[in-house]
């Protein structure tokens, strides 16, 4: 289907983004990669009468060292984020997770903040967001705030964005030496949504996990972390029967909805299996 008409708007900096938000109001929407508005835009699902196109702001793009952590731009798309010497050197899985979504040429235009800031519970950053401790910047009339990825979602398609802000960057802190780390899908095909996903952060020291951070993708309204999985494992060699802990407590945290990836035993079952994995994989790169 074709979209119904709206004006095309390309501002040049983050302010002029911001000030046609505001003068525009809730009959506009921002653009980003596109792969989540467009779709919905063709199927009348949404019908904004005003695009503010996002994607000629330099400012918005690049990735750096702040101190102990990295910052990467809103609009910095996924094969960049893959590319990155300092994302391979400092937070590896920011670089190799993006490798299971969608395809290339989704890679090519999908952006980082516009994958978060839509909330979809089937999009993979929120939930490696929440693995890795990150922070929202987020800019509008009254200025920058920054919000934990803990706090920023709220359900489905639902953050703590305002309807007058634009995320600006996500900022991580670099990986201490010996942190573990993975993210595993599982999905029909390439390019498709997760089933069920998990991003894992850890460290441990004497045989034990000493710090450990869960989250999931796709079997909740919105991605989440998993604290009980998490408090599980603190203090525990990583053996069957942690694994089987962890596990059944990601998967009491979980409320899927059915779709055709899976109903809800089917989604709740792999979760559950997607932290076993994430968890193994992690552990072997804790040295």
């Amino acid at each position: 289907m074709i979209p119904p008409a709206f004006d095309y708007h390309v501002p040049r900096t983050v302010g002029e983004a911001i000030s046609l938000l505001g003068s525009l109001g809730q009959d506009a929407k921002l653009l980003a990669g596109g792969h989540s508005l467009l779709p919905m835009m063709k199927l009348r699902f949404a019908q904004p009468a005003h695009l503010i196109d996002i994607n000629r702001i330099p400012e918005l793009r690049g990735i750096c060292e702040d101190g102990a952590d990295v910052v990467i731009g809103a609009m910095t798309v996924e094969n960049d984020l893959i590319s990155s010497a300092i994302l391979q050197a400092r937070v590896p899985l920011l670089a190799d997770a993006p490798k299971l979504i969608a395809d290339p040429q989704v890679r090519n235009r999908g952006t980082l903040g516009g994958d978060i800031a839509h909330g979809d519970p089937g999009n993979d950053h929120p939930a490696i967001s929440l693995a890795l401790d990150a922070t929202f910047e987020l800019q509008g009339p009254q200025g920058r705030r920054s919000v934990k990825a803990d706090d920023f979602f709220l359900g489905t398609y639902m953050t703590a964005l305002a309807d007058d802000e634009i995320m600006v960057a996500i900022r991580v802190p670099a990986f201490a030496p010996g942190t573990g780390w993975a993210y595993e899908k599982l999905k029909r095909k390439t390019g498709d949504w997760a089933t069920a996903g998990a991003a894992v952060v850890m460290r441990m020291a004497g045989g034990q996990v000493t710090q450990v951070r869960i989250a999931l993708t796709n079997v909740a309204p919105m991605a989440i972390r998993v604290p009980a999985a998490e408090a599980a494992l603190i203090g525990q060699a990583l053996n069957a029967a942690t694994l089987a802990a962890a596990g059944a407590a990601a998967q009491a945290a979980c409320d899927p909805a059915e779709d055709l990836r899976g109903d809800i035993a089917y989604k709740t079952a792999m979760a559950g299996q997607m932290v076993q994995r994430a968890l193994k994989a992690a552990a072997a790169r804790c040295v």
